[in-house]
């Protein structure tokens, strides 16, 4: 997602920067520059036109031309703008009622059943008490699937097969004020914005539920047809947000910087992958400085609080400092690593994101898979004791784990560069000279 938009303007904010002075016709030079890559990232052309005319409006004057640092100012106003054009501040769900009703409306395809179960996830994680209605009664199999997410979250799901979705919504609304629970989430059939009397049958829903929030679930893979979408059903429903789903597959980026400005919905969360913990609130903020380049560290370490666990970290920095690293710890370092996401996911929270993924492919994913496999097919007393792997347990861990021998020769080369650089920054004494002080981790 927006890695070619970010590669553009990274390029672009370099060569500003490296003027000492901007005159105006720099500052044009690098709008029509901003312009073709948002056009190019499928922007919709009203959103580009607005958004680089309040750029030039600032720019265009003392608070740029005259700054010392002009380069650096334009990047600040690029950064306030696109957040501007994305919502500004984040907007979160209204779960001021209880049982507080989320009406989750889109498309078939554009993965509601799914989003549903990620919101109950998410929700549960934070103290709540969740309820899935499963009101899709047309696609085949939709049922079934909303209670075996269900189940794989420890959610409850209300359904009734053979009702009509409207008696089936006031079942489970019942059962939600029976079974205390504090928010229900309403999975409805897919349906086309066109068709008067799947639209009429949501509308008969939200008239009966009078949901807090009704939320768009929108594939972020449709581009600028996501605008649309969202238009027509926030005229027919009164939409309170949207779901952007597939934001980290090929998408562009044109929906995320659109859909706001044009229809008026803010975007509330993102989905990523296909696991239960892929979604993610949206920060128009922070998902600005992710298309400058600058990265996510915040929503990086947030994912990080919530999945890594605590006391292995504190154990190793245990071992690190007694020089006991082993391969053990390095295997349970990248499955904890793993719990993050794909590696891709994480390098596009850093800042320089898109650059640091140009210069190094896709092979990293599959060079630390490979890795875990090697490791996992060595025996427990071979992780823990590297030396005594010689030449016939090489061949038999890379039997096992379908590699090369060389490939074992690798991971054992890059474990002793790793504890080798782990020794030295955990040698280094004095508070501010030792990484792990600037973790908390190093008491």
């Amino acid at each position: 997602m927006f890695d070619n938009l970010t590669v553009k303007l990274s390029d672009l904010f370099a060569k500003l920067r490296g003027k000492g002075t901007l005159s105006e016709d720099d500052v044009v030079a690098g709008l029509r520059e901003i312009r073709l890559a948002l056009l190019e990232a499928d922007v919709h052309y009203k959103v580009v036109k607005d958004l680089t005319e309040r750029i030039k409006a600032r720019a265009v004057g003392e608070e740029v031309l005259g700054s010392l640092t002009p380069g650096q100012q334009v990047v600040k106003i690029v950064r306030d703008e696109l957040t501007e054009t994305m919502g500004g501040e984040r907007e979160p769900l209204d779960l001021s009622r209880s049982p507080a009703v989320i009406l989750m409306v889109g498309l078939q395809g554009s993965g509601k059943t799914t989003t549903a179960a990620k919101l109950a996830v998410q929700l549960k994680s934070n103290g709540r008490k969740p309820l899935l209605i499963a009101a899709d009664t047309y696609r085949p199999a939709a049922i079934d699937q909303l209670e075996t997410l269900g189940r794989d979250a420890d959610v409850p799901v209300f359904s009734q097969r053979g009702s009509d979705p409207v008696d089936i919504v006031e079942g489970g609304l019942d059962t939600a004020e029976t079974q205390l629970r504090d928010v229900v989430i309403v999975d409805t059939a897919g349906r086309l914005q066109i068709d008067e009397e799947m639209m009429a049958e949501v509308d008969a829903i939200a008239r009966l539920a009078k949901p807090s929030e009704i939320l768009l679930v929108a594939d972020a893979m449709t581009g600028q047809e996501a605008v649309n979408i969202a238009a027509a059903f926030h005229d027919r429903l009164g939409l309170t947000g949207v779901v952007l789903t597939k934001l980290d597959g090929d998408a562009r980026g044109g929906a995320a910087l659109s859909i706001h400005s044009l229809s008026g919905c803010p975007i509330k969360f993102i989905g990523t992958g296909e696991k239960l913990d892929g979604l993610e609130a949206f920060h128009p903020g922070r998902m600005a400085e992710r298309i400058l380049g600058m990265g996510d560290v915040l929503t990086l370490i947030e994912q990080a609080e919530r999945t890594l666990d605590t006391d292995k970290a504190a154990g190793l920095v245990d071992k690190l400092r007694k020089n006991r690293f082993t391969l053990q710890d390095f295997l349970e370092q990248l499955e904890e690593m793993s719990k993050l996401g794909p590696l891709s996911s994480i390098v596009d929270r850093l800042p320089g994101a898109a650059k640091l993924k140009r210069a190094a492919g896709t092979e990293d994913e599959s060079e630390v898979k490979r890795a875990m496999a090697i490791l996992r097919s060595m025996t427990l007393e071979e992780r823990l004791n590297p030396s005594i792997i010689g030449g016939s347990r090489k061949k038999r861990i890379a039997r096992g784990s379908g590699t090369q021998v060389r490939d074992v020769n690798r991971v054992l080369a890059r474990f002793t560069e790793a504890k080798r650089a782990l020794k030295l920054l955990g040698g280094r004494r004095g508070k501010g000279n030792n990484p792990l002080d600037a973790m908390g981790l190093n008491q």
